[in-house]
């Protein structure tokens, strides 16, 4: 009879946390869903409008219900690197979105973190990176939804092993591209009326005016800048993590416990003790996969 109480908390604490993550993604999914509905204009205007507030409560909700729920598996190491993340997105993305460059490089702190810690902890710094960044620039609060999307695919790509071998990481950015661009393009087009970037703007001015409507425009600049942007930014974690000492990379749980990356430390089921080296070798030529 003592058995079952000794296991049953430790089965209800998955649960829980199960279950926060669920509500943490339904509080994001549900105020994307209201900002492409209601549209409002009034959110550019900064958080003191009452759809800016309704915005960063539900976008902050959301994030603080994943936080809860992924911190107790969370290390110190990456408690640490997830302020570091949002400072790299949001300087990377403010500088190179002023640039003329049609990419944004403003997911490589989220992607990080999701290969990192997984895709709960990925969907909670790519929310909290649009919520922090709004303070400075309110037009990036309405792509709250789309950012967490991207932390979440991309720890689901780390969970399936698609940084186990390295030339299937920009494959698995540029399709996480491709759906965050039409995730996205609502928002763009219905909320912001555009784009913020300036070369991707002009990508959009330039469909504007062969004819398309401004959904179908942003579309498809969306789906030319996107993918590309997140292959990069796929890469180039894929290049970090790798370059990272085996013990450092031992810290993270997330990529112990799913075998995330190959090398001795981290062997894929099926290859042998020869295959293995020459996997951990792959990311810094990119010949062998």
């Amino acid at each position: 009879m003592s058995s079952p109480s000794l296991t049953l908390p430790s089965q209800e604490r998955p649960a829980r946390r199960r279950l926060l993550e669920i509500l943490g993604a339904l509080a994001i999914a549900a105020t994307y869903v209201y900002l492409v509905l209601n549209q409002p204009a009034d959110i550019t205007g900064g958080p003191g409008s009452a759809s800016a507030l309704i915005a960063l409560s539900g976008f902050l909700a959301g994030a603080v219900l994943l936080i809860v729920a992924v911190l107790p598996a969370l290390p110190a190491s990456t408690l640490v690197l997830i302020p570091v993340a949002l400072v790299l997105n949001i300087v990377l993305g403010q500088f190179v979105g002023s640039t003329l460059v049609p990419f944004y490089l403003d997911a490589i702190g989220t992607v990080l973190i999701a290969v990192l810690a997984g895709p709960a902890a990925g969907a909670a710094t790519g929310a909290l990176s649009s919520i922090v960044w709004s303070f400075f620039n309110p037009t990036v609060l309405p792509f709250a939804a789309g950012a967490a999307l991207i932390g979440c695919l991309a720890g689901l790509a780390a969970r399936y092993g698609l940084f186990r071998r390295f030339y299937l990481a920009p494959v698995a950015g540029f399709v996480t591209g491709i759906i965050a661009g039409v995730v996205s393009a609502p928002v763009a087009a219905f909320v912001f009326g555009g784009t913020s970037g300036v070369a991707t703007g002009a990508i959009v001015s330039a469909f504007r005016a062969m004819g398309d409507t401004l959904l179908a425009a942003i579309t498809k600049q969306a789906l030319i800048s996107d993918p590309m942007d997140k292959a990069i930014a796929f890469t180039f974690v894929a290049l970090l993590v790798y370059a990272l000492p085996r013990r450092t990379r031992q810290q993270f749980p997330f990529i112990r416990r799913h075998r995330v990356l190959a090398g001795k430390d981290q062997a894929v089921p099926g290859t042998s003790h020869a295959e293995t080296p020459a996997q951990g070798t792959a990311p810094g030529t990119g010949r062998n996969g």
